[in-house]
Protein backbone atom coordinates (compact mmCIF):
# COMPACT_ATOMS: atom_id res chain seq x y z
CA UNK A 1 0.00 0.00 0.00
CA UNK A 2 2.73 2.46 0.95
CA UNK A 3 4.79 1.58 -2.13
CA UNK A 4 1.78 2.04 -4.40
CA UNK A 5 0.95 5.40 -2.82
CA UNK A 6 4.55 6.55 -3.17
CA UNK A 7 4.64 5.57 -6.85
CA UNK A 8 1.32 7.28 -7.52
CA UNK A 9 2.41 10.49 -5.79
CA UNK A 10 5.76 10.43 -7.62
CA UNK A 11 4.09 10.04 -11.00
CA UNK A 12 1.62 12.80 -10.16
CA UNK A 13 4.39 15.21 -9.20
CA UNK A 14 6.43 14.31 -12.28
CA UNK A 15 3.39 14.99 -14.46
CA UNK A 16 2.78 18.36 -12.77
CA UNK A 17 6.44 19.35 -13.15
CA UNK A 18 6.44 18.33 -16.83
CA UNK A 19 3.21 20.25 -17.45
CA UNK A 20 4.65 23.30 -15.67
CA UNK A 21 7.80 23.19 -17.81
CA UNK A 22 5.70 22.98 -20.97
CA UNK A 23 3.65 25.99 -19.88
CA UNK A 24 6.64 28.11 -18.88
CA UNK A 25 8.73 27.25 -21.94
CA UNK A 26 7.29 30.03 -24.17
CA UNK A 27 8.09 32.62 -21.50
CA UNK A 28 11.63 31.29 -21.06
CA UNK A 29 12.08 31.24 -24.84
CA UNK A 30 10.93 34.85 -25.10
CA UNK A 31 13.34 36.00 -22.39
CA UNK A 32 16.30 34.09 -23.84
CA UNK A 33 15.50 35.15 -27.42
CA UNK A 34 15.46 38.80 -26.38
CA UNK A 35 19.24 38.47 -25.93
CA UNK A 36 19.82 36.84 -29.32
CA UNK A 37 20.64 38.66 -32.58
CA UNK A 38 17.65 38.93 -34.90
CA UNK A 39 19.07 36.42 -37.37
CA UNK A 40 19.38 33.73 -34.67
CA UNK A 41 16.01 34.08 -32.95
CA UNK A 42 14.29 31.45 -35.10
CA UNK A 43 17.30 29.66 -36.54
CA UNK A 44 18.50 28.87 -32.98
CA UNK A 45 15.37 27.86 -31.01
CA UNK A 46 17.29 26.53 -28.00
CA UNK A 47 17.25 28.09 -24.55
CA UNK A 48 21.04 28.53 -24.49
CA UNK A 49 21.97 31.36 -26.89
CA UNK A 50 25.11 30.97 -28.99
CA UNK A 51 25.53 34.75 -29.07
CA UNK A 52 24.38 37.23 -26.44
CA UNK A 53 23.61 40.85 -27.29
CA UNK A 54 21.83 43.82 -25.68
CA UNK A 55 21.15 45.51 -29.02
CA UNK A 56 17.52 44.38 -28.90
CA UNK A 57 16.93 46.31 -25.67
CA UNK A 58 18.66 49.39 -27.07
CA UNK A 59 16.71 49.37 -30.33
CA UNK A 60 13.44 48.44 -28.63
CA UNK A 61 13.75 51.15 -25.99
CA UNK A 62 13.93 53.78 -28.74
CA UNK A 63 10.23 53.15 -29.17
CA UNK A 64 8.09 54.41 -31.98
CA UNK A 65 7.60 57.71 -33.80
CA UNK A 66 10.19 59.48 -31.66
CA UNK A 67 8.57 58.31 -28.39
CA UNK A 68 10.71 56.05 -26.21
CA UNK A 69 9.41 52.99 -24.40
CA UNK A 70 10.03 54.82 -21.15
CA UNK A 71 7.08 57.07 -22.04
CA UNK A 72 4.94 54.03 -22.82
CA UNK A 73 5.79 52.52 -19.44
CA UNK A 74 4.88 55.76 -17.67
CA UNK A 75 1.58 55.95 -19.58
CA UNK A 76 0.72 52.38 -18.58
CA UNK A 77 1.62 52.98 -14.94
CA UNK A 78 -0.49 56.17 -14.80
CA UNK A 79 -3.51 54.45 -16.33
CA UNK A 80 -3.10 51.38 -14.11
CA UNK A 81 -2.73 53.39 -10.90
CA UNK A 82 -5.74 55.56 -11.77
CA UNK A 83 -7.78 52.45 -12.60
CA UNK A 84 -6.80 50.80 -9.32
CA UNK A 85 -7.80 53.90 -7.33
CA UNK A 86 -11.09 54.15 -9.21
CA UNK A 87 -12.03 50.50 -8.68
CA UNK A 88 -11.06 50.53 -5.01
CA UNK A 89 -13.20 53.58 -4.29
CA UNK A 90 -16.23 52.86 -6.47
CA UNK A 91 -16.43 49.08 -6.11
CA UNK A 92 -15.91 49.20 -2.33
CA UNK A 93 -18.71 51.74 -1.91
CA UNK A 94 -21.07 49.82 -4.20
CA UNK A 95 -20.28 46.54 -2.43
CA UNK A 96 -20.87 48.12 0.98
CA UNK A 97 -24.26 49.37 -0.17
CA UNK A 98 -25.31 45.96 -1.51
CA UNK A 99 -23.97 44.04 1.48
CA UNK A 100 -25.02 46.24 4.40
CA UNK A 101 -27.44 49.03 3.49
CA UNK A 102 -31.18 48.62 3.09
CA UNK A 103 -32.67 50.51 0.15
CA UNK A 104 -35.53 50.06 -2.28
CA UNK A 105 -34.74 47.66 -5.11
CA UNK A 106 -31.47 46.43 -3.60
CA UNK A 107 -31.99 42.81 -4.66
CA UNK A 108 -33.18 43.87 -8.11
CA UNK A 109 -30.15 46.06 -8.79
CA UNK A 110 -27.82 43.42 -7.42
CA UNK A 111 -29.36 40.91 -9.84
CA UNK A 112 -28.92 43.41 -12.68
CA UNK A 113 -25.27 43.77 -11.72
CA UNK A 114 -24.83 39.99 -11.79
CA UNK A 115 -26.44 39.86 -15.24
CA UNK A 116 -23.80 42.26 -16.54
CA UNK A 117 -21.19 39.67 -15.56
CA UNK A 118 -22.73 37.31 -18.11
CA UNK A 119 -22.94 39.97 -20.84
CA UNK A 120 -20.12 39.65 -23.40
CA UNK A 121 -17.96 42.77 -23.45
CA UNK A 122 -18.16 42.85 -27.26
CA UNK A 123 -21.85 43.76 -27.02
CA UNK A 124 -21.05 47.18 -25.54
CA UNK A 125 -18.06 48.07 -27.73
CA UNK A 126 -19.98 50.13 -30.28
CA UNK A 127 -22.26 51.97 -27.78
CA UNK A 128 -19.26 52.82 -25.58
CA UNK A 129 -17.26 54.11 -28.51
CA UNK A 130 -20.18 56.25 -29.73
CA UNK A 131 -20.62 57.76 -26.24
CA UNK A 132 -16.92 58.48 -25.73
CA UNK A 133 -16.55 59.86 -29.25
CA UNK A 134 -19.52 62.18 -28.73
CA UNK A 135 -17.77 63.80 -25.75
CA UNK A 136 -14.41 63.96 -27.57
CA UNK A 137 -12.69 61.45 -25.27
CA UNK A 138 -11.37 59.26 -28.08
CA UNK A 139 -7.65 59.93 -28.35
CA UNK A 140 -7.26 60.23 -24.58
CA UNK A 141 -7.01 57.81 -21.66
CA UNK A 142 -10.34 58.97 -20.20
CA UNK A 143 -12.43 56.13 -21.75
CA UNK A 144 -10.18 53.65 -19.95
CA UNK A 145 -9.93 55.44 -16.59
CA UNK A 146 -13.28 57.16 -15.97
CA UNK A 147 -15.49 54.00 -16.05
CA UNK A 148 -13.38 52.59 -13.20
CA UNK A 149 -14.69 55.39 -10.96
CA UNK A 150 -18.28 54.34 -11.75
CA UNK A 151 -18.07 50.74 -10.46
CA UNK A 152 -18.47 49.26 -13.93
CA UNK A 153 -16.37 46.16 -13.07
CA UNK A 154 -19.14 44.01 -11.63
CA UNK A 155 -16.73 41.18 -10.82
CA UNK A 156 -14.97 43.25 -8.18
CA UNK A 157 -18.25 44.50 -6.73
CA UNK A 158 -19.41 40.89 -6.38
CA UNK A 159 -16.08 39.82 -4.86
CA UNK A 160 -16.22 42.59 -2.26
CA UNK A 161 -19.89 41.93 -1.51
CA UNK A 162 -19.04 38.31 -0.73
CA UNK A 163 -16.25 39.36 1.59
CA UNK A 164 -18.26 42.04 3.42
CA UNK A 165 -21.15 39.63 3.95
CA UNK A 166 -18.75 37.29 5.72
CA UNK A 167 -17.96 39.98 8.32
CA UNK A 168 -20.08 39.82 11.51
CA UNK A 169 -22.83 42.44 11.56
CA UNK A 170 -22.28 42.78 15.30
CA UNK A 171 -19.20 44.85 14.49
CA UNK A 172 -21.37 47.35 12.62
CA UNK A 173 -23.89 47.45 15.46
CA UNK A 174 -21.16 48.03 18.04
CA UNK A 175 -19.74 50.87 15.95
CA UNK A 176 -23.18 52.45 15.59
CA UNK A 177 -23.69 52.26 19.38
CA UNK A 178 -20.36 54.06 19.79
CA UNK A 179 -21.62 56.87 17.59
CA UNK A 180 -20.50 55.89 14.08
CA UNK A 181 -22.77 56.68 11.20
CA UNK A 182 -22.96 54.93 7.82
CA UNK A 183 -19.71 56.46 6.61
CA UNK A 184 -18.04 55.84 9.95
CA UNK A 185 -18.86 52.13 9.81
CA UNK A 186 -17.59 51.98 6.25
CA UNK A 187 -14.25 53.69 6.86
CA UNK A 188 -13.53 52.45 10.40
CA UNK A 189 -14.87 48.89 10.26
CA UNK A 190 -15.46 47.63 6.73
CA UNK A 191 -12.44 49.05 4.90
CA UNK A 192 -9.79 47.86 7.40
CA UNK A 193 -11.31 44.38 7.68
CA UNK A 194 -11.81 44.07 3.92
CA UNK A 195 -8.16 44.80 3.17
CA UNK A 196 -7.41 41.31 1.72
CA UNK A 197 -10.31 41.63 -0.73
CA UNK A 198 -9.31 45.20 -1.57
CA UNK A 199 -5.73 44.08 -2.28
CA UNK A 200 -7.11 41.33 -4.52
CA UNK A 201 -9.20 43.93 -6.34
CA UNK A 202 -6.19 46.22 -6.74
CA UNK A 203 -3.97 43.41 -8.01
CA UNK A 204 -6.49 42.10 -10.53
CA UNK A 205 -7.25 45.62 -11.74
CA UNK A 206 -3.57 46.40 -12.24
CA UNK A 207 -2.87 43.14 -14.07
CA UNK A 208 -5.92 43.33 -16.33
CA UNK A 209 -5.34 47.00 -17.15
CA UNK A 210 -1.62 46.48 -17.76
CA UNK A 211 -2.29 43.52 -20.08
CA UNK A 212 -5.27 45.14 -21.81
CA UNK A 213 -4.63 45.59 -25.52
CA UNK A 214 -8.05 46.14 -27.06
CA UNK A 215 -9.09 49.32 -25.22
CA UNK A 216 -5.78 51.14 -25.83
CA UNK A 217 -5.95 50.03 -29.47
CA UNK A 218 -9.47 51.42 -29.74
CA UNK A 219 -9.11 54.71 -27.88
CA UNK A 220 -5.42 55.71 -27.89
CA UNK A 221 -4.64 57.20 -31.29
CA UNK A 222 -1.43 59.18 -30.69
CA UNK A 223 1.98 57.55 -30.04
CA UNK A 224 2.76 59.84 -27.11
CA UNK A 225 -0.14 58.38 -25.11
CA UNK A 226 0.31 54.71 -26.10
CA UNK A 227 0.49 52.11 -23.35
CA UNK A 228 3.07 49.31 -23.37
CA UNK A 229 0.66 46.75 -24.85
CA UNK A 230 -0.38 49.21 -27.58
CA UNK A 231 3.23 50.18 -28.30
CA UNK A 232 4.28 46.54 -28.73
CA UNK A 233 1.86 46.42 -31.66
CA UNK A 234 4.02 48.97 -33.49
CA UNK A 235 6.71 46.33 -34.00
CA UNK A 236 4.26 44.52 -36.31
CA UNK A 237 3.79 45.86 -39.82
CA UNK A 238 0.42 46.35 -41.47
CA UNK A 239 0.85 43.15 -43.46
CA UNK A 240 1.90 41.18 -40.39
CA UNK A 241 5.62 41.51 -41.12
CA UNK A 242 7.83 42.13 -38.11
CA UNK A 243 10.94 44.15 -38.78
CA UNK A 244 12.38 43.91 -35.28
CA UNK A 245 11.58 40.66 -33.51
CA UNK A 246 14.43 41.18 -31.08
CA UNK A 247 13.14 44.59 -29.99
CA UNK A 248 9.61 43.24 -29.64
CA UNK A 249 10.75 40.35 -27.46
CA UNK A 250 13.02 42.60 -25.39
CA UNK A 251 10.26 45.10 -24.61
CA UNK A 252 7.78 42.28 -23.97
CA UNK A 253 10.25 40.87 -21.45
CA UNK A 254 10.56 44.23 -19.70
CA UNK A 255 6.77 44.61 -19.67
CA UNK A 256 6.48 41.54 -17.42
CA UNK A 257 8.57 43.07 -14.62
CA UNK A 258 5.95 45.40 -12.98
CA UNK A 259 3.20 42.73 -12.78
CA UNK A 260 5.68 40.17 -11.40
CA UNK A 261 6.92 42.57 -8.73
CA UNK A 262 3.39 43.55 -7.71
CA UNK A 263 2.09 39.98 -7.63
CA UNK A 264 4.89 38.56 -5.51
CA UNK A 265 4.82 41.57 -3.17
CA UNK A 266 1.07 41.13 -2.55
CA UNK A 267 0.82 37.37 -2.95
CA UNK A 268 -0.10 36.73 0.69
CA UNK A 269 -3.00 39.18 0.63
CA UNK A 270 -4.07 37.97 -2.81
CA UNK A 271 -4.42 34.36 -1.67
CA UNK A 272 -6.19 35.42 1.53
CA UNK A 273 -8.63 37.60 -0.40
CA UNK A 274 -9.49 34.83 -2.86
CA UNK A 275 -9.96 32.13 -0.21
CA UNK A 276 -12.21 34.27 1.98
CA UNK A 277 -14.62 35.54 -0.68
CA UNK A 278 -15.89 32.27 -2.07
CA UNK A 279 -14.31 33.05 -5.45
CA UNK A 280 -12.31 29.84 -5.81
CA UNK A 281 -10.97 28.21 -8.95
Amino acid sequence: MKTGTLVRHTLTHLFIVALGLIMIYPVLWMIVSSFKPNNLIFSDPGLIPKTVTLDNYVSGWKGYAGTSFGTFFINSLVICVASVIGNLIACAMAAYAFARLQFTGRNFWFAVMLVTLMLPAHVTIVPRYVIFNSVDWVGTALPIIVPKFLATDAFFVFLLVQFIRSLPKELDEAAIIDGCGTWGVFFRIIVPLAMPALVTTALFTFLWTWDDFFNPLLYLTRPEIFTVSRALRTFVGDAGAVSNWGGALAMATLSMIPPFILFFALQKYFVQGITTTGIKG
